[in-house]
Protein backbone atom coordinates (compact mmCIF):
# COMPACT_ATOMS: atom_id res chain seq x y z
CA UNK A 1 0.00 0.00 0.00
CA UNK A 2 2.87 2.34 0.83
CA UNK A 3 4.53 1.56 -2.51
CA UNK A 4 1.29 2.34 -4.35
CA UNK A 5 1.10 5.73 -2.61
CA UNK A 6 4.69 6.55 -3.56
CA UNK A 7 4.04 5.56 -7.20
CA UNK A 8 0.91 7.70 -7.33
CA UNK A 9 2.75 10.70 -5.88
CA UNK A 10 5.62 10.30 -8.39
CA UNK A 11 3.24 10.12 -11.34
CA UNK A 12 1.38 13.23 -10.13
CA UNK A 13 4.62 15.19 -9.76
CA UNK A 14 5.76 14.09 -13.22
CA UNK A 15 2.49 15.25 -14.78
CA UNK A 16 2.64 18.60 -12.97
CA UNK A 17 6.22 19.13 -14.13
CA UNK A 18 5.22 18.36 -17.72
CA UNK A 19 2.34 20.83 -17.58
CA UNK A 20 4.33 23.59 -15.87
CA UNK A 21 7.37 23.33 -18.14
CA UNK A 22 7.45 26.09 -20.83
CA UNK A 23 6.62 25.23 -24.40
CA UNK A 24 9.51 25.43 -26.86
CA UNK A 25 9.71 28.85 -28.48
CA UNK A 26 10.82 27.59 -31.88
CA UNK A 27 10.07 24.37 -33.76
CA UNK A 28 12.62 21.61 -33.37
CA UNK A 29 14.00 22.03 -36.92
CA UNK A 30 14.98 25.71 -36.36
CA UNK A 31 18.31 26.92 -34.97
CA UNK A 32 16.98 29.75 -32.81
CA UNK A 33 14.86 32.88 -32.78
CA UNK A 34 15.50 36.58 -33.24
CA UNK A 35 13.41 39.59 -32.20
CA UNK A 36 13.25 42.53 -34.59
CA UNK A 37 10.81 45.48 -34.59
CA UNK A 38 8.36 43.80 -32.18
CA UNK A 39 8.39 40.64 -34.32
CA UNK A 40 9.73 37.19 -33.48
CA UNK A 41 11.70 35.67 -36.37
CA UNK A 42 12.53 31.97 -36.46
CA UNK A 43 15.98 31.17 -37.84
CA UNK A 44 15.80 28.20 -40.19
CA UNK A 45 18.78 26.56 -41.86
CA UNK A 46 17.82 25.49 -45.38
CA UNK A 47 18.15 21.80 -46.10
CA UNK A 48 18.57 20.08 -49.49
CA UNK A 49 15.56 20.54 -51.74
CA UNK A 50 13.73 23.05 -49.52
CA UNK A 51 11.88 25.98 -51.10
CA UNK A 52 10.09 29.10 -49.92
CA UNK A 53 6.72 27.46 -50.44
CA UNK A 54 7.82 24.43 -48.41
CA UNK A 55 8.88 26.69 -45.52
CA UNK A 56 5.56 28.56 -45.77
CA UNK A 57 3.63 25.29 -45.44
CA UNK A 58 5.84 24.01 -42.62
CA UNK A 59 5.59 27.15 -40.47
CA UNK A 60 2.08 28.10 -41.69
CA UNK A 61 3.22 31.57 -42.76
CA UNK A 62 2.42 33.29 -46.09
CA UNK A 63 5.27 33.32 -48.60
CA UNK A 64 5.06 37.11 -48.87
CA UNK A 65 5.92 37.55 -45.18
CA UNK A 66 8.99 35.31 -45.52
CA UNK A 67 10.11 37.32 -48.58
CA UNK A 68 9.67 40.64 -46.72
CA UNK A 69 11.50 39.35 -43.65
CA UNK A 70 14.52 38.41 -45.79
CA UNK A 71 14.88 41.73 -47.68
CA UNK A 72 13.04 40.62 -50.79
CA UNK A 73 14.46 37.07 -51.08
CA UNK A 74 13.42 35.63 -54.41
CA UNK A 75 14.34 32.58 -56.39
CA UNK A 76 15.70 29.25 -55.20
CA UNK A 77 17.12 28.78 -51.71
CA UNK A 78 20.70 27.60 -51.15
CA UNK A 79 21.46 24.66 -48.91
CA UNK A 80 22.80 25.91 -45.58
CA UNK A 81 21.29 29.38 -46.01
CA UNK A 82 19.71 30.97 -42.90
CA UNK A 83 16.13 32.11 -43.58
CA UNK A 84 14.13 34.23 -41.14
CA UNK A 85 10.48 33.18 -40.74
CA UNK A 86 8.11 35.63 -38.95
CA UNK A 87 5.96 33.87 -36.41
CA UNK A 88 4.48 35.58 -33.36
CA UNK A 89 4.17 39.29 -32.63
CA UNK A 90 5.79 40.45 -29.36
CA UNK A 91 4.46 43.48 -27.47
CA UNK A 92 7.19 45.37 -25.62
CA UNK A 93 6.35 46.81 -22.23
CA UNK A 94 8.60 49.88 -22.59
CA UNK A 95 8.59 51.78 -25.89
CA UNK A 96 11.94 52.32 -27.51
CA UNK A 97 13.43 55.80 -27.42
CA UNK A 98 13.72 57.71 -30.69
CA UNK A 99 17.49 57.17 -30.73
CA UNK A 100 17.07 53.42 -30.27
CA UNK A 101 14.32 53.32 -32.89
CA UNK A 102 16.62 55.04 -35.38
CA UNK A 103 19.40 52.57 -34.59
CA UNK A 104 17.09 49.57 -35.22
CA UNK A 105 15.56 50.80 -38.46
CA UNK A 106 14.72 47.85 -40.69
CA UNK A 107 16.55 47.25 -43.94
CA UNK A 108 13.49 48.03 -46.14
CA UNK A 109 12.92 51.30 -44.24
CA UNK A 110 16.55 52.37 -44.74
CA UNK A 111 15.92 52.52 -48.49
CA UNK A 112 13.26 55.23 -48.05
CA UNK A 113 14.02 58.95 -48.46
CA UNK A 114 14.29 61.21 -45.43
CA UNK A 115 12.65 64.52 -44.59
CA UNK A 116 14.26 67.59 -43.03
CA UNK A 117 14.36 65.99 -39.56
CA UNK A 118 15.82 62.66 -40.66
CA UNK A 119 12.55 60.70 -40.57
CA UNK A 120 12.17 57.88 -43.09
CA UNK A 121 9.03 58.69 -45.07
CA UNK A 122 6.86 56.70 -47.47
CA UNK A 123 4.36 58.11 -49.98
CA UNK A 124 1.16 56.06 -50.01
CA UNK A 125 0.42 54.22 -53.26
CA UNK A 126 -3.03 53.11 -54.51
CA UNK A 127 -4.46 50.12 -52.67
CA UNK A 128 -2.06 50.33 -49.71
CA UNK A 129 -3.32 50.32 -46.11
CA UNK A 130 -1.64 51.20 -42.83
CA UNK A 131 -1.33 47.50 -41.99
CA UNK A 132 0.30 46.78 -45.36
CA UNK A 133 2.83 49.58 -44.79
CA UNK A 134 3.67 48.20 -41.34
CA UNK A 135 4.15 44.68 -42.71
CA UNK A 136 6.24 45.90 -45.65
CA UNK A 137 8.68 47.84 -43.49
CA UNK A 138 8.73 45.37 -40.57
CA UNK A 139 6.94 47.53 -38.01
CA UNK A 140 3.47 47.68 -36.47
CA UNK A 141 0.39 49.80 -37.20
CA UNK A 142 0.51 51.03 -33.58
CA UNK A 143 4.06 52.33 -34.09
CA UNK A 144 3.06 54.08 -37.33
CA UNK A 145 0.06 55.65 -35.55
CA UNK A 146 2.36 56.88 -32.78
CA UNK A 147 4.91 58.39 -35.18
CA UNK A 148 2.30 60.12 -37.34
CA UNK A 149 -0.35 60.97 -34.74
CA UNK A 150 -2.95 58.78 -36.48
CA UNK A 151 -6.00 57.43 -34.65
CA UNK A 152 -6.22 53.65 -34.29
CA UNK A 153 -8.76 53.31 -37.13
CA UNK A 154 -7.07 55.75 -39.51
CA UNK A 155 -7.20 55.02 -43.26
CA UNK A 156 -4.27 56.38 -45.24
CA UNK A 157 -4.92 58.23 -48.48
CA UNK A 158 -3.15 57.96 -51.84
CA UNK A 159 -0.23 60.37 -52.05
CA UNK A 160 -0.09 60.96 -48.28
CA UNK A 161 3.34 60.97 -46.61
CA UNK A 162 3.74 58.50 -43.73
CA UNK A 163 6.69 58.46 -41.32
CA UNK A 164 7.94 54.87 -41.16
CA UNK A 165 10.99 55.32 -38.92
CA UNK A 166 11.81 58.29 -36.69
CA UNK A 167 15.09 60.08 -37.24
CA UNK A 168 17.73 60.59 -34.55
CA UNK A 169 16.61 63.26 -32.10
CA UNK A 170 13.25 63.93 -33.76
CA UNK A 171 10.16 63.77 -31.60
CA UNK A 172 7.09 61.88 -32.88
CA UNK A 173 4.05 63.85 -33.88
CA UNK A 174 1.56 64.13 -31.02
CA UNK A 175 -1.51 64.65 -33.12
CA UNK A 176 -2.41 65.62 -36.63
CA UNK A 177 -4.18 69.01 -36.82
CA UNK A 178 -7.65 69.06 -38.30
CA UNK A 179 -6.94 72.02 -40.54
CA UNK A 180 -3.96 74.16 -41.36
CA UNK A 181 -4.16 77.74 -40.01
CA UNK A 182 -4.47 80.52 -42.50
CA UNK A 183 -1.10 81.77 -43.59
CA UNK A 184 -0.18 85.34 -42.75
CA UNK A 185 -0.16 87.39 -45.95
CA UNK A 186 3.34 88.34 -46.96
CA UNK A 187 4.07 91.33 -49.12
CA UNK A 188 4.85 90.15 -52.59
CA UNK A 189 8.34 90.82 -53.80
CA UNK A 190 8.57 93.34 -56.63
CA UNK A 191 8.70 91.57 -59.98
CA UNK A 192 12.06 91.38 -61.58
CA UNK A 193 12.42 92.95 -64.98
CA UNK A 194 12.33 90.45 -67.79
CA UNK A 195 15.79 89.67 -69.14
CA UNK A 196 16.51 91.25 -72.46
CA UNK A 197 17.15 88.98 -75.39
CA UNK A 198 19.96 91.22 -76.67
CA UNK A 199 23.56 90.71 -75.57
CA UNK A 200 25.07 92.95 -72.90
CA UNK A 201 27.28 94.78 -75.34
CA UNK A 202 24.15 96.28 -76.95
CA UNK A 203 23.02 97.91 -73.70
CA UNK A 204 25.08 101.05 -74.30
CA UNK A 205 23.56 101.60 -77.72
CA UNK A 206 20.05 100.96 -76.37
CA UNK A 207 20.61 103.40 -73.52
CA UNK A 208 21.84 106.03 -75.95
CA UNK A 209 18.84 105.42 -78.19
CA UNK A 210 16.49 105.83 -75.22
CA UNK A 211 18.17 109.09 -74.24
CA UNK A 212 17.85 110.30 -77.84
CA UNK A 213 14.12 109.50 -77.87
CA UNK A 214 13.62 111.31 -74.59
CA UNK A 215 15.50 114.33 -75.91
CA UNK A 216 13.34 114.31 -79.06
CA UNK A 217 10.19 114.22 -76.90
CA UNK A 218 11.41 117.24 -74.95
CA UNK A 219 12.17 119.04 -78.20
CA UNK A 220 8.69 118.34 -79.57
CA UNK A 221 7.15 119.62 -76.35
CA UNK A 222 9.28 122.78 -76.60
CA UNK A 223 8.22 123.35 -80.21
CA UNK A 224 4.56 122.91 -79.31
CA UNK A 225 4.86 125.37 -76.45
CA UNK A 226 6.61 127.83 -78.77
CA UNK A 227 3.88 127.46 -81.38
CA UNK A 228 1.16 127.88 -78.79
CA UNK A 229 2.83 130.96 -77.30
CA UNK A 230 3.23 132.50 -80.79
CA UNK A 231 -0.48 132.09 -81.62
CA UNK A 232 -1.91 133.02 -78.21
CA UNK A 233 -2.81 136.70 -77.62
CA UNK A 234 -0.58 138.64 -75.26
CA UNK A 235 -2.25 139.26 -71.90
CA UNK A 236 -0.83 141.64 -69.34
CA UNK A 237 -1.32 140.24 -65.86
CA UNK A 238 -3.06 142.52 -63.37
CA UNK A 239 -0.75 141.57 -60.55
CA UNK A 240 2.94 140.86 -61.18
CA UNK A 241 2.93 138.38 -58.32
CA UNK A 242 0.52 136.14 -60.26
CA UNK A 243 2.77 135.83 -63.32
CA UNK A 244 3.71 132.34 -64.38
CA UNK A 245 7.19 131.21 -63.35
CA UNK A 246 9.96 131.36 -65.92
CA UNK A 247 10.39 127.58 -66.09
CA UNK A 248 6.79 127.17 -67.40
CA UNK A 249 7.26 129.56 -70.32
CA UNK A 250 7.95 128.36 -73.86
CA UNK A 251 11.09 129.41 -75.73
CA UNK A 252 10.91 133.10 -76.66
CA UNK A 253 13.76 133.06 -79.19
CA UNK A 254 14.31 130.93 -82.28
CA UNK A 255 17.71 129.81 -80.99
CA UNK A 256 15.99 128.03 -78.09
CA UNK A 257 14.26 125.58 -80.45
CA UNK A 258 16.69 122.78 -81.26
CA UNK A 259 16.56 121.77 -84.88
CA UNK A 260 17.04 118.23 -86.15
CA UNK A 261 19.19 117.42 -89.18
CA UNK A 262 17.82 114.84 -91.61
CA UNK A 263 19.75 113.64 -94.69
CA UNK A 264 19.48 110.88 -97.25
CA UNK A 265 22.17 109.22 -99.30
CA UNK A 266 24.29 106.10 -99.70
CA UNK A 267 25.74 104.11 -96.85
CA UNK A 268 28.40 101.41 -96.79
CA UNK A 269 30.44 99.49 -94.25
CA UNK A 270 33.71 100.51 -92.59
CA UNK A 271 36.19 98.09 -94.14
CA UNK A 272 38.66 98.20 -91.24
CA UNK A 273 36.02 97.76 -88.54
CA UNK A 274 36.51 94.84 -86.13
CA UNK A 275 34.29 95.92 -83.23
CA UNK A 276 30.93 94.55 -82.19
CA UNK A 277 29.31 97.96 -81.53
CA UNK A 278 27.07 100.29 -83.50
CA UNK A 279 29.46 102.97 -84.85
CA UNK A 280 29.56 105.40 -87.78
CA UNK A 281 31.79 107.83 -89.72
CA UNK A 282 30.06 111.02 -90.94
CA UNK A 283 31.34 114.09 -92.78
CA UNK A 284 29.65 116.81 -90.73
CA UNK A 285 28.17 115.29 -87.55
CA UNK A 286 30.28 115.96 -84.41
CA UNK A 287 32.09 113.09 -82.75
CA UNK A 288 29.86 111.49 -80.10
CA UNK A 289 26.59 112.29 -81.89
CA UNK A 290 23.88 109.63 -81.58
CA UNK A 291 22.46 109.22 -85.08
CA UNK A 292 19.46 107.28 -86.31
CA UNK A 293 20.07 105.46 -89.60
CA UNK A 294 17.08 103.95 -91.45
CA UNK A 295 17.29 101.58 -94.42
CA UNK A 296 14.91 103.04 -97.00
CA UNK A 297 14.42 99.67 -98.74
CA UNK A 298 13.08 97.66 -95.76
CA UNK A 299 12.41 100.25 -93.04
CA UNK A 300 14.94 98.75 -90.59
CA UNK A 301 16.67 101.34 -88.41
CA UNK A 302 19.56 101.44 -85.96
CA UNK A 303 21.09 104.03 -83.62
CA UNK A 304 24.82 104.52 -84.02
CA UNK A 305 27.49 106.70 -82.40
CA UNK A 306 29.68 108.91 -84.61
CA UNK A 307 33.31 108.13 -83.77
CA UNK A 308 34.99 110.33 -86.36
CA UNK A 309 34.71 112.28 -89.62
CA UNK A 310 34.35 110.50 -92.94
CA UNK A 311 37.61 111.01 -94.89
CA UNK A 312 37.18 113.22 -97.97
CA UNK A 313 38.69 110.77 -100.45
CA UNK A 314 37.69 109.60 -103.89
CA UNK A 315 36.01 106.42 -102.64
CA UNK A 316 33.82 108.47 -100.29
CA UNK A 317 32.65 110.98 -102.91
CA UNK A 318 29.03 109.70 -103.05
CA UNK A 319 28.94 108.18 -99.56
CA UNK A 320 26.86 109.86 -96.85
CA UNK A 321 27.85 107.66 -93.92
CA UNK A 322 29.99 104.59 -93.23
CA UNK A 323 28.68 102.12 -90.63
CA UNK A 324 30.28 99.39 -88.54
CA UNK A 325 29.66 95.82 -89.65
CA UNK A 326 27.41 95.28 -86.62
CA UNK A 327 25.20 98.20 -87.67
CA UNK A 328 25.09 97.02 -91.31
CA UNK A 329 24.05 93.58 -90.10
CA UNK A 330 21.23 95.15 -88.05
CA UNK A 331 19.91 96.97 -91.15
CA UNK A 332 19.53 93.56 -92.90
CA UNK A 333 20.76 94.51 -96.35
CA UNK A 334 22.57 92.22 -98.79
CA UNK A 335 24.08 95.12 -100.78
CA UNK A 336 27.45 96.69 -100.15
CA UNK A 337 25.98 100.13 -100.85
CA UNK A 338 22.40 100.96 -99.93
CA UNK A 339 20.29 104.08 -99.56
CA UNK A 340 19.54 105.35 -96.04
CA UNK A 341 18.09 108.29 -94.17
CA UNK A 342 20.02 109.79 -91.27
CA UNK A 343 18.56 111.90 -88.48
CA UNK A 344 20.38 113.51 -85.58
CA UNK A 345 20.48 116.56 -83.35
CA UNK A 346 23.67 118.61 -83.84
Amino acid sequence: MFRFSLLTTALALTGFTAVASPRPVAPPDSIGVEYRNNMMLIKHRVGPGETLYGLARRYKVPVEQIVEANSGQKGALVTGQIVLVPRNRVVLNQPATPRAAAATTSAPARTLPTDGRGNRIYRVEPGVTLFAIARRFQTTPAELSRLNGFPANYNVRVGETVIVAAGTGSAPTASRPAAQPAATPVAAAPPRPAPTARPERDDAAEREARETREREARERAARERARDSATAPAVTPANPATEAPDNDRGPSRASEIVRRVSESGLATAIQTDASDKYLALHKTAPVGTIMQVRNIMNGQSVYVRVIGPLPDTGENTNILVRLSKKAVQRLATPDQRFRVETSYVP
